[in-house]
């Protein structure tokens, strides 16, 4: 599936307020749905990429062969979820998918599996 659909197919998720496909080496949105006057989805998007990039950098120092599948930032209101592209496709691309869920009205163990299997259908 291509970003568009891969954004629309992200706001079906229950509680979603936003959703963003985000490059962390660039720190640019190659596109985003939702947000609002409360949610700056292209700010929050950027604002994250030294969130992926700090934690790749804190693993490199640790030397942990490891891969990052999520990252999870939990606010009293809402959940925001960054799943990073499959290492597979990660060889080539920086890129990582940001959802923003409504706490209240999210399931994030749904709202998780849903995001990977957007992600695993994602071809940019």
């Amino acid at each position: 599936m291509n970003i568009d659909t891969a954004l629309k197919e992200a706001m079906t998720i229950t509680g979603a307020v936003g959703a963003a496909v985000v490059d962390y080496d660039s720190g640019m949105s190659l596109g985003s749905l939702g947000g609002g006057e409360w949610l700056d989805l292209d700010v929050a998007a950027a604002g994250n990429t030294e969130v992926v990039r700090s934690k790749l950098r804190v693993m490199a120092a640790l030397q942990l062969n490891d891969d990052i599948e999520d990252i999870l930032i939990t606010l009293r209101r809402q959940y925001h979820l960054i799943r990073l592209m499959e290492p597979s496709k990660r060889d080539t691309s920086t890129l990582f998918l940001y959802l923003v869920l409504d706490r209240e009205r999210a399931n994030l163990a749904m709202a998780r599996l849903q995001l990977k299997r957007i992600e695993a259908d994602l071809v940019v």
